[in-house]
Order: C-alpha cells, then sequence, then structure tokens
C-alpha cells in the first residue's frame, strides 16, 4: 500500500525562504509533530525536518522507542548533549534550552520555521541563543497533510467502519425506544442523550476507536451546530448525532452526522431535511478535482438560497438557516485543511479528505444536518460512508 508522502510544498518553501528547518516542539498530540516524526509521544519533543534529513530529540526515557519506531532519520536523546552536567550547573530549565541550542547547531540550523502553535517560551530562548525562529503563516505541513496516501485514506476508511457501528447503535436505540405519553422510554427509562453517548463511546472503543466528546441533541439543542446535548431525547423532533472518532492505532480521525426523529416529524423540519439532503447531493455532484472548496459549498447554499433560507453567504449575519461551511479536511485533526467554505479558494485534489456536512438551523423546528465523509480522486470523488440517508426512525 503507497505510504510516500510528497514533502515538495514544504522543501519549496524552506528553500524559497532560505530557511534551514522546519522545527517542531510538542507532544504527539499536535498533529503536525505526529506526522513529521512519526512518533507517539506524550510529552514534548522537538523535530527537526530539513529536505534532506528528520532529527529529533528526546529524553532518555523516550529514546529506545524513538529509535525503533520514529520516522526518522537521527534520533538524539538529552545525555547527548550533556543534560545532566548542565542541569547540575544551571537548573533544569537551562541545561534543557541548551540541549536544544546545541541539537540545532549540530544540525547547522540558525534559521528555522515553525507552526504557529510553537511555545512562546521556546521560541524566545532559542532567540536569545541567535537562531532566527519564525511562524509559517501559511501552514505549508497542514497543506502537505491534506493530500492523504493510500495508507492514509485506508486509516480514515477503517475509523468510518467503526463510526458506523457507532451511529448503528445510536439509532438502535432509538428504534427499540418505546413511545409513552410522548416520551421515549428504553427499558422503562427516559432515553436520554448521555445513555445514547454511551452506547456509542462503547461501540467505539470495541471497535479499537475512541473519542473526547460527540453529538446527541434533541429540538431546540440541534439548533446549535455545536451543542453536544443533554437530557431525555423527545418524540417527533429531530436528534441530530454527529460523531467523529480517532482510530487509537493510527490516530486518523472519521466523521459522520445523520438526522434521526423516533414518531412523526413535523411538516417543517420534514421540509428542513429534505432541503438539506438536496443541498448535500447538489455539493457531492460539485465536488471533484481542479474545483476551489467555495464552488462545493456555493452549490449547497444554492440549493438553500433558491428555497428561500438564509445561508452565511446571503446574510452574513444569519442566526438561522444554513449557518456554518459546507465541509473539512479531516484526517490526524478531526479539522483540518482543506475548507469548503465561502472564500476557500484551495484547489481540491486528489487525496484531499473532506466531509459534506449541510444543515438548516431555528429554534422553532430544531436542526438538521446530514454528513458524509469522501475523498477526491482523479475522476471525481470516492464516498467513504456506507450509511443509509434516513429521517424517521422506525
Amino acid at each position: 500500500m503507497n505510504d510516500e508522502r510528497d514533502y515538495g510544498a514544504l522543501d519549496a518553501f524552506l528553500r524559497e525562504t532560505g530557511r534551514d528547518g522546519y522545527l517542531l516542539h510538542a507532544s504527539a498530540d499536535l498533529a503536525d509533530q505526529y506526522y513529521l516524526s512519526g512518533f507517539d509521544a506524550p510529552d514534548p519533543f522537538a523535530t527537526l525536518y530539513a529536505p534532506d534529513r528528520t532529527a529529533i530529540l528526546v529524553s532518555g526515557l523516550e529514546y529506545g522507542r524513538a529509535t525503533n519506531e520514529a520516522r526518522a532519520d537521527v534520533v538524539r536523546r538529552y545525555a547527548d548533549y550533556d543534560y545532566h552536567a548542565l542541569a547540575a550547573d544551571h537548573g533544569r530549565e537551562e541545561a534543557s534550552r541548551r540541549v536544544l541550542a546545541a541539537f540545532l547547531d549540530e544540525f547547522a540550523a540558525t534559521d528555522v520555521a515553525t507552526n504557529e502553535r510553537f511555545p512562546l517560551g521556546v521560541a524566545d530562548a532559542l532567540r536569545e541563543r541567535d537562531v532566527t525562529v519564525t511562524a509559517d503563516r501559511d501552514d505549508h505541513v497542514g497543506g502537505v497533510r491534506a493530500v492523504k496516501t493510500e495508507a492514509e485514506v485506508e486509516h480514515v476508511r477503517d475509523a468510518q467502519r467503526a463510526n458506523e457501528a457507532a451511529m448503528a447503535a445510536a439509532e438502535d436505540l432509538l428504534a427499540e425506544a418505546d413511545v409513552v405519553d410522548g416520551v421515549l422510554l428504553y427499558r422503562d427509562d427516559p432515553l436520554t442523550a448521555e445513555r445514547v453517548k454511551e452506547e456509542i463511546e462503547v461501540t467505539l472503543l470495541r471497535h479499537g476507536c475512541a473519542l473526547d466528546e460527540t453529538i446527541v441533541a434533541c429540538g431546540a439543542d440541534a439548533a446549535e451546530p455545536h451543542n453536544r446535548g443533554r437530557g431525555p431525547l423527545r418524540v417527533n423532533e429531530p436528534i441530530v448525532i454527529d460523531i467523529f472518532p480517532r482510530e487509537k492505532d493510527s490516530k486518523y480521525h472519521a466523521d459522520m452526522t445523520r438526522t434521526f426523529v423516533k414518531g412523526e416529524p413535523t411538516e417543517a423540519a420534514r421540509e428542513f431535511y429534505d432541503v438539506t439532503e438536496r443541498a448535500f447531493d447538489a455539493a457531492f455532484d460539485a465536488l471533484e478535482p481542479g474545483v476551489t472548496g467555495a464552488t462545493v459549498h456555493a452549490a449547497a447554499c444554492e440549493v438553500y438560497e433558491n428555497a428561500g433560507y438564509p445561508t452565511l453567504r446571503s446574510d452574513p449575519d444569519a442566526e438561522t438557516g444554513f449557518i456554518h461551511s459546507t465541509g473539512h479536511g479531516v484526517g490526524l485533526d478531526v479539522h483540518e485543511a482543506p475548507r469548503l467554505s465561502e472564500g476557500a479558494d484551495e484547489t481540491l485534489e486528489p487525496g484531499h479528505v473532506v466531509t459534506i456536512e449541510p444543515g438548516l438551523y431555528d429554534p422553532a423546528v430544531g436542526g438538521v444536518r446530514i454528513e458524509d465523509i469522501a475523498v477526491v480522486t482523479e475522476d471525481g470523488y470516492e464516498d467513504l460512508t456506507d450509511y443509509r440517508v434516513e429521517f424517521v426512525v422506525e
């Protein structure tokens, strides 16, 4: 399986700006760090990427594992730069600063680029030692990450299969719930957002995935796109379920949303759903290599605007209607490049993994959102989602 990553744009950026390398100082929770180093560590470590080599600097605790696991040409440890003697003379913080400076000096890196989340204290310490540290405001590493290899697409696909199992578990709870006096009961207890979230999380764990939060929002809560939802789920009201897990082994995410009603949706909610499904289809019809994210977003907006609903394109101050972008990239971060939104002038390329997720929102009706995840291909796209789009749960 092809996992050859193309760092050409990053290499060109370093050459054109005269930088000696791209420096990161963070734990593997920072996606750029994990991507460039290939090393998963919970504590901060340094990665110096240059076109001819990648070097990492880790503690002695992580040295053996880094040597075996990191995707780096060179692995150094603090002890290689007399850290313990420096700590005895100057204290641990100062010793760490001197070690990092010595690490950069070994690889003749006196002028480095960083991403915008680089620690200010570390940057200041390096500048005091005559190392030029400049923020990469155009996020070149993010641009490289956006174009997925075949192996990365498979990681997303695997996470999405787990996602679908979790969505099915959530839908099954709704299907099995009884309607008693207008209330949803599951095994004689009120069916709550919390109970559905628990089922989602347990299912994901069984499939090798985890997530920090998910969305199970009903009625007026669902009219706020990022409201996580709470309390009893109600009959005849839209329930937005948005799941965005991360596969534990690969660290790649998936993302999917479905909206369900248990009972009979109102006429307004049914209209919300039907128009959103048309916007969803229109956005997919526009998705192909060579177009911009703004073009895909415009296709969804056209459907809503023609149906008489406000969008942020037609009214930037709108608080109801289609009040978010059509989609975003997914990978090591659940939200990354490219964007599918107003003003998104990035050209879509084969290997871009993106969501398509139009929605309509109004507290008087509730919220409706439909979301699949797809990869742009040479001749169009492949929808990585295998889950039906159905509003009413029987």
